[in-house]
This record gives structure tokens, C-alpha cells and sequence, in this order.
């Protein structure tokens, strides 16, 4: 990671997608906002090599319950498998503005 990306962390600036924050850690992606009742996790199952890259082609995807004192099993409100990351961007999406909506 450059150092320029490591400083935007530390200034609680991070990527976003539509509007929503995107952090990855490994092969585990957090999207949304912590503070929000939900938030959504995916975990990178797979890759497939394309040239030089390393594509994800298995993504599991969790809703969870941002409530600290929930187990993490308890917290999983929804739960799917993507082929794509963009797909399960996609899906994600849908879930943390249905949740906007509902809260």
C-alpha cells in the first residue's frame, strides 16, 4: 500500500463505492458505515489468475448487525454467495440502502 493511501486511512478518509465506505483488510472487504445498525462483510473465497492479477471468483457476503454485543454469529441478519466482486457489490448495495430505508 503507498504511503499516500496509508495517510488518507489515518485521516479516517477511506474509498467508497456509491457512497458508501470500503475497507479491505486481507481477503476480507468491509462495506458500510460502522456507525449504521448494519453493515456488510465479504470474505474473498476464491481467486482465479487473470495474467498478472489475482481475480475474485467466489465471494461470500454477510449483512450483519453493527450491535457490539452480538456474537458474531448472531449478528448475520443475511447471507449469499457471488461469483464477482462487482456482483457482490451489487447485492451489498441493495442490502445497506434497504436498511437505510427500514431504519
Amino acid at each position: 500500500m503507498s504511503e499516500t493511501n496509508t495517510a488518507a486511512e489515518k485521516n479516517g478518509e477511506f474509498f467508497s463505492y456509491k457512497g458508501y465506505p470500503l475497507v479491505r483488510k486481507g481477503d476480507e472487504i468491509y462495506y458500510g458505515n460502522m456507525y449504521d445498525s448494519t453493515v456488510i462483510m465479504m470474505q474473498i473465497l476464491e481467486k482465479t489468475k487473470m495474467g498478472d492479477l489475482d481475480v475474485a471468483s467466489r465471494i461470500r457476503i454477510y449483512q450483519m448487525k453493527t450491535d457490539e454485543t452480538l456474537s458474531p454469529v448472531e449478528a448475520i441478519i443475511k447471507q449469499s454467495e457471488k461469483s464477482s466482486l462487482y456482483e457482490a457489490l451489487d447485492i451489498a448495495y441493495v442490502w445497506l440502502t434497504r436498511s437505510a430505508v427500514n431504519s
